[in-house]
Parts: structure tokens; sequence; C-alpha cells
């Protein structure tokens, strides 16, 4: 039977469009909503960034799958693309040399034999690891747990007091350090070798020679629990001393997971990072997150002008990791031939000020700065993605979706800042802050939410003394920040200030208090008061001590050279206080706090500094604190003199 053909209209177009005008007028004018609302609500960014429950979903079932496998540790992730995902592909590259997945994997495997059979590491037992970027720590990190063991990451700037308290809090047998910071472990021999502790040195050399690569057994492993310790990693607190915060295994694993997820890593993609290993960044930001991406680590030993470009584009890296000085340094540095013969995609870090922000993507033509915040002892990570001006200088972007879920969970409250204490209103319950105002990030702690809180290894206090109860209800428990932030009406995040007895200095955290302790010692001294002072064209803040002279000690019979002797032999380079505010007396509150809040908004411009006080400082190659003159202020905001 012939086909039967349909009619076709004269005039298509006329009989076609009458029906349809309403729908796609309806059509446009929901696109158009979808858009305002998404506009006004960040309803898409909200979902990219991991407030919704399929965030939350795809994490727990990650979590659930290892556990079921009994393979929660990064290296069993490190092992699965070793042997199994991409044997062949590039691990690591570090100066001019790449590992294959397996050939690292199988590096770590001697490393591990090493460390059982020769040292006799347990299953459990913490070990002090201390030294540089390179692959020999990366080697050493995985064989540790690999054989079940824990971690301890000592900053390897450290001597003296601060890495005795390190090793002794971690109660480690061993300190295992790279031959490179001999300078800074000898002269604690003595203090170590009185507690029990055996130093053993290892260089490329000594790891090359080992030989033994029988499988380590999965008994090592397959009995840890996703709530134990996997590693300690120390950040410097209000004690005075650096406080070593418990990474735990299920954190870790999640970090890494989530972190691989958020930046869209693929195996191609190759992350440069040259921030120390030992912290937080360098380990949960870049190398954990590389391995769940079965992507390529690209290391740096440091920061250094000269090295980095080469680096980045010779590798032909996608993602660079900063810290916001790191950043001011590239843009004040000189051209260099590799700035913009490169691969890099992305920019990935915390810290970027406004004002390197857009030079620092202009002038190296890179074209996403992912900005974020987040602490290794704290909570609530906040990410900015950004190609634009929208949310240039932001940390985060809050829309509808984010407040849905999270608005009850996160607040910011007022601040004393002279006394650091929450604000409280006449009920006795704290102050919330209003758009654009200021304050510190408190996020609620649940029974649930309490499970994965960061602590303190061997210091109960302190894990403490980050809670807070009685908040805007009575029984009620929070998490403190130590941080200040403030909100716009369009949802973006800026971060104003770090509380509390630390500060940053050329990437670092300082203590105040540990570095008053340690001022404090020089016998001329009597009180000191230690802060950090905002300067004209730099990031983080500089040391600065405000120092009562001993009885009898006058400016003229001060021995400033000595004292500059004295600071740089008991702290780490980026602790030296750099300026002194000589005083008649500090100042107190009324429960006997010490005032802080003139002296860091005085700092050290000679317009603002009051009263009898004089203001010294030890310029660049100086061996002696000085008189700071007009003419010095003068020389560091033009750039004529640079702070190092």
């Amino acid at each position: 039977m012939a086909r039967k053909s349909l009619p076709i209209p004269s005039h298509p177009n006329v009989l076609l469009t009458r029906p349809l005008v309403p729908i796609l007028a309806g059509a446009s004018a929901a696109v158009a909503l979808s858009a305002y609302l998404n506009a006004k609500h960040h309803i898409v960014h909200d979902l990219k960034n991991g407030a919704s429950r399929a965030s939350d979903k795809a994490q727990l079932d990650f979590l659930t799958s290892r556990v079921a496998q009994k393979r929660v540790l990064t290296y069993h992730v490190l092992e699965d693309q070793a042997l199994r995902q991409r044997p062949h592909h590039p691990f690591l590259i570090f100066e001019g040399r790449t590992w294959t997945y397996r050939e690292f994997f199988d590096g770590i495997i001697r490393v591990g034999n090493w460390l059982v059979n020769d040292l006799g590491v347990e299953v459990g037992e913490v070990v002090a690891i201390d030294g540089g970027n390179c692959s020999e720590y990366l080697l050493l990190w995985f064989a540790l747990d690999a054989i079940g063991a824990i971690t301890s990451f000592v900053n390897w700037n450290l001597t003296g007091a601060g890495l005795v308290h390190c090793v002794k809090i971690c109660e480690s047998r061993y300190l295992i350090t790279d031959s490179d910071v001999r300078h800074n472990v000898e002269p604690c021999r003595t203090e170590l070798e009185d507690l029990g502790v055996k130093i053993q040195y290892y260089d490329p050399s000594f790891f090359a020679s080992l030989k033994d690569n029988t499988p380590i057994p999965e008994s090592r492993r397959e009995g840890v629990p996703v709530e134990s310790v996997r590693g300690i990693i120390y950040s410097s607190g209000t004690t005075g001393l650096p406080k070593g915060v418990i990474m735990s295994t299920g954190r870790e694993l999640i970090v890494g997971f989530s972190t691989a997820r958020y930046l869209g890593l693929k195996p191609e993609d190759r992350i440069y990072t040259c921030m120390p290993l030992y912290h937080g960044a360098a380990h949960g930001l870049c190398t954990t997150p590389a391995i769940h991406a079965g992507c390529t680590i690209v290391l740096g030993r440091k920061f250094s002008h000269k090295t980095f470009w080469p680096e980045v584009a010779k590798s032909r890296a996608t993602i660079v990791q900063y810290v916001g000085e790191l950043c001011r340094y590239l843009v004040n540095g000189p051209p260099n031939e590799y700035e913009r013969k490169h691969c890099v995609q992305v920019a990935w870090g915390n810290g970027m000020r406004p004002d390197v922000w857009e030079p620092f993507r202009e002038r190296f033509g890179i074209p996403v700065i992912n900005e974020l915040y987040a602490a290794t002892d704290g909570l609530g990570a906040t990410f900015n993605r950004n190609a634009g001006p929208f949310t240039a200088h932001t940390i985060g972007l809050r829309g509808l979706l984010w407040n849905w879920k999270n608005g009850n969970q996160e607040v910011r409250v007022k601040m004393d800042v002279d006394t650091e204490d929450i604000m409280r209103d006449e009920n006795g319950f704290a102050i919330k802050c209003k758009t654009n105002e200021p304050g510190q990030v408190l996020h609620r702690l649940t029974p649930e939410v309490l499970a994965g809180v960061p602590g303190y290894y061997n210091n109960t206090q302190a894990t403490v003394n980050r809670r807070i109860s009685d908040v805007f209800e009575k029984g009620d428990l929070w998490f403190k920040s130590g941080d200040m932030m403030r909100q716009d009406p369009d949802g973006r995040v800026f971060f104003v200030d770090r509380l509390g007895d630390t500060f940053r200095w050329k990437s670092e955290n300082v203590s105040t208090n540990e570095v008053a302790d340690m001022v404090g010692k020089y016998p001329q001294i009597a009180e000191t008061n230690v802060y950090g002072v905002s300067v004209p064209g730099y990031d983080g803040r500089v040391g600065a001590a405000s120092i009562v002279m001993a009885d009898g000690v006058t400016e003229s019979t001060f021995d400033f050279q000595a004292l500059a002797a004295h600071a740089r032999a008991t702290l780490p380079g980026y602790a030296v206080p750099l300026f002194l505010r000589v005083t008649p007396a500090l100042e107190y509150t009324g429960t006997l706090k010490i005032q802080k809040g003139r002296l860091k908004r005085e700092g050290v411009n000679p317009d603002l500094v009051t009263g009898e006080d004089r203001i010294y400082w030890l310029p660049p190659g100086s061996d002696r604190y000085l008189l700071f003159e007009r003419k010095d202020w003068e020389a560091i905001k033009d750039k004529s003199v640079r702070l190092t």
C-alpha cells in the first residue's frame, strides 16, 4: 500500500509560528528569570562549590567504600595508581628528574623495609621527620604510611627550644632528618638524646642504596580506623610554642578526594608547588589531591625568583600553588624569560592581596586565580574560582543554597579589638555581625561535627580553648576560627585579619608569645610585648617587639648588637622582630592582659607613634638594631629598601 503523504501548508512559517509564540515567549521569560535568580543568589556557584547534598553524598560514598575495602590510607590510593590505573604515568618531577607512579611506589617499598627492618618502626608509632622539599622527603612520608606508622611533620626551619618541643610532644623515638638541615639539629642533639630520641640523617645517596623490595604486608595497614591519627602538622599558636594539629586518617582521605574533585584535576594536569611539604598547603591542597586524581606533582625545592618560572615552564605545569607573599615577590621581581612561556591555566592558593591580584594575572597571563581560605586546625574552608572582576580580592561567595545549608552553622560575631574577646549583649550572648561588619567566624559544633574537628596532639587544653559555649543560647557549643571576615550585600566574603597571638610573615605563622619568650630572655630586657604591624607593600605583618629595659639600663648602655645576635640564634629567621619599640612601661587591661590594639594601629609609622616611645629597626644586612628615622620609613614606602 502506498504511504499517505501529509499536506504541506503553502505558508508554513505562518501556520507553525502562531502556536509556538506563547511557548517561546514563556521559555524566554523562564531563561531570563533563571539568569536573574542565578545572578542574585549564586545558585550555580553554590552547586559547583559543594553546597549541595550531592556533594556530601559523594564524599560519604567514597569514604564508605574505602572503609569496606579496608583501604583508607592515601598510600592505598597511590598504590592503586601505581599498580593498576596508571603505572607509567608521571607522578613526580623534581629538579629535572621524572618518576612514574610505579617507579616512585617501588622506592616507597624500599624505604619502608628500611624503616621496619633497620629502625624497627612499629604500626601506630609516631615518627618525626625533618627536612626540606625533595623526592626523599616524599618517599619517607609515604613509606611511613605504607608501614602503618604516623608521620610528625616538623618545620625544618626550627632549631633550639621549638625543635625540641615538637619532637617531645609527639613522643617520637626517631628524628629522621635531611642532612641539609643538620645545622639546625646538631645544636639540639644533647637535649634530644636526653629525651631518648635517635637522630637519623638521610640524603639521596643513602636512599639510593636501599635495595630490599620485599612487599610490605597488608596486615600493617588493613586494621587502621578512619578516626585514627594519620599525621601531625605543626601550627604556631598562642601558647608560645608550636602546637601539633592532628590530621586524622579519614580527614586526610576526604580532603584529598574532595579537593581533587573541586579543582577538577585530571591525569594530564601537572600541579607545581614550592610550598614546604611539612605544611598543610602543600600537604593537603597539592600532594594528596594529585594522588587521588592520578596527575603529576612538580616539586620545587624552595621558592626563588630564579627557579620559579623556569621550573613551571619546563615542566609544562598547568596549575601553580601560591601563598600571597609568593605572588607579591613575583610581581615585584625582575622580568624572567619564562614568565609567559608556560602552560599554567590556574593559580591555586591563599592570601592573594587586592593590590597584587590583577597585576599578577595580567603580567603572567594566568586566567584563573583560585583563592581559598582554610586552616589545618580549622573548619569551614571557602573557595573562589575567580576569572573576572566580580569576585576578585575575595575568599568566597555565598548564595542561596549555601545559606540554606550552612547559614545556621557558621556565623560572624563582633569582637573587642583590644582584648580580642567576643562582645556580648545585655543578656550575655554574642552579637552577630551585619552586612559588611567584620567579625570572628564561629562554627556550630554538633555531635556529628565534633567527630571531625581537628584537635592538638598531647595538648587537651589547647583543643578546649578553641571551643566556646553559651554563645547564642545556654548550652550551645561553637568552634572559634580565630579569624576576622566580613560579607558584603552580594554574598562576597573578605578576609580581614587574624586574631590571637599569631600573625603571618614571609608565609609563616609567627607566635608572638614564642618570640616574646625568646626576646624576654635577653638580660637587658625586663618586659616585652610582641605583635605584628602592617607595612606598605608587604603581605602579612612584620614582627615588632615593644620592650621595657631592665633596671639601670638606658638606651645608651643597651647592647642592640647583642640583642640582634640573640634573636637570630634563638628564633627562625622569619620570627626575628624587625622592629623594636622602646617604651617606659607596657599597657595592661583590668584583667592583666597585655594591650596590643594601639601598638598594632600605630605600627612604625613616625606620624602615628605616640608618647615617648622610640622605634629601632634591623635593616637588611645589619648586625644590630638602629634608630628608625623618617628617611628609613620613606625608603620602605618607596621600595628602595626591602625588608627581609
